[in-house]
């Protein structure tokens, strides 16, 4: 079983930043293939927020764009998502996901558990 370990949401006034983090974490991980962001407002469908391959390519929601980035340290299993220029509409819980083998399955998709990002005008 692999885990994803959220970190860093909060609360923001319009135009602010946050980082936040996510680690996969097991013993049993072989190899951690893409991983990203994706959030959910009340009300709304999940949406992607961001992603990045183990290469280190990226794909970002055209409403992110040039404001969010995302990147990752494949040594230790973890993304990053750097968030600038927040505004209200970017309220929503961030939910971490990645794909990865372990010597049960070749791959599989994990979630996890969110964190909260609210933006006041």
């Amino acid at each position: 079983q692999v885990q994803l370990m959220e970190s860093g949401g909060g609360s923001v006034q319009a135009g602010g930043s946050l980082r936040l983090s996510c680690a996969a974490v097991s013993a049993h991980i072989l190899r951690v293939n893409t991983m990203g962001w994706y959030r959910q407002a009340p009300g709304n469908l999940r949406e992607l927020v961001a992603s990045i391959s183990s290469d280190g390519s990226t794909n970002y929601a055209d409403s992110v764009k040039g404001r969010f980035t995302i990147s990752r340290d494949n040594a230790k299993n973890t993304i990053f998502l750097e968030m600038n220029s927040l505004k209200p509409e970017d309220t929503a819980v961030y939910i971490c996901n990645a794909d990865a083998r372990t010597p049960v399955y070749a791959s599989k998709w994990y979630w996890g558990q969110g964190t909260q990002v609210t933006v006041s005008s």
